[in-house]
């Protein structure tokens, strides 16, 4: 089935819309809603929307409540035409991405590593979400936003800026959201809010769930890395399962061959971070975050953003 429709037919020969690994709401969503907008365009392809591993309890919460069926698991590209969003760095693609005809990037980060054999369509724009561009996309293409595919974009936006706290959010992340909140008939800060506490939900979370939810690789000039967040209402829920996490944090460490592993536990409502940390250099970590390692990490008020306050200063002090 093709325009209009969210189904698809799972042919060899389709072209996959994926995000990164450990896939948040923003890599599900922009892929989801890119692929319908592609088959909405009347081009020869099938595109066909997939996450680069399981969806998190978030993402569930967001494809549930507006009735969109989770996308199919990619995690080997070999021989697949490819279009990636909401990443363009290798080490966060699904395997083989090398292996692949990659035919389009669409994203939000920092250039990174992808290369091609010759040029393809590359969008890369500075705000705080794939999906708004994505969103813009359809005006541009003048394609209608169904109710569903502009729920899934809404709360990729608010997910990743967090309700507008983050400093990677700006002017365009909120238009889109006034636009697309009014088409799936949302209050976006209460929705967003019952999102995030989806999110929050750590009860039935393993120490590896939390450590692997939302984790990306990350080689600053040789120093290999792995950094990830789980967002929580309030990081008291996090107060017993800190030691557990830590462990864990090792384990995964010495798993991948890393030199650090740092998680971020983020407190929404106070917009805070603890920053746990394991591995070494710890003089790097504490020259990024201007502050000493207690019981294994450093508290820092304000920061968010993983891609803006927390990458940023590792690179600069890895330098």
């Amino acid at each position: 089935m093709r325009s209009g429709s969210l189904e698809v037919f799972y042919l060899a020969d389709n072209v996959y819309v994926v995000g990164h690994k450990s896939p948040d709401t923003d890599s599900v969503a922009s892929a989801i809603s890119y692929a319908n907008l592609k088959n909405q365009l009347g081009l020869p392809e099938i595109f066909v929307p997939a996450a680069a591993g399981e969806i998190n309890n978030e993402t569930r919460f967001v494809l549930e409540h507006f009735n969109v069926p989770v996308p199919e698991v990619l995690t080997d590209a070999k021989g697949k035409k490819i279009i990636l969003v909401d990443h363009n760095e290798v080490a966060q693609a699904v395997d083989n991405i090398n292996e692949a005809e990659l035919m389009e990037v669409v994203d939000h980060h920092k250039i990174g590593d992808i290369q091609t054999g010759s040029p393809i369509f590359f969008h890369n724009e500075p705000v705080g979400c794939a999906a708004s561009i994505i969103s813009a996309m359809y005006d541009q293409n003048k394609v209608v936003i169904s109710k569903e595919i502009a729920g899934v974009m809404m709360s990729a936006i608010l997910s990743d800026t967090v309700l507008f706290k983050s400093p990677t959010c700006t002017e365009k992340d909120k238009v889109e959201v006034a636009k697309l909140a009014k088409i799936c008939g949302e209050d976006p800060q209460e929705y967003g809010i019952a999102m995030l506490s989806a999110k929050s939900d750590i009860s039935s979370k393993t120490a590896r769930d939390i450590v692997k939810g939302d984790y990306k690789h990350f080689d600053f000039a040789g120093t290999k890395a792995g950094v990830g967040q789980i967002e929580v209402m309030d990081l008291a829920a996090l107060v017993d399962r800190r030691e557990a996490i830590l462990a864990d944090m090792e384990e995964v460490r010495k798993e991948e061959g890393l030199d650090f592993v740092l998680i971020m536990l983020t407190d929404v409502m106070k917009e805070a971070s603890d920053l746990l940390f394991v591995g070494s250099p710890a003089e790097k970590f504490e020259q990024a975050f201007e502050g000493k390692i207690e019981n294994q990490s450093i508290y820092k008020e304000g920061v968010l953003s993983r891609k803006k306050q927390v990458v940023p200063p590792l690179e600069a002090a890895f330098k």
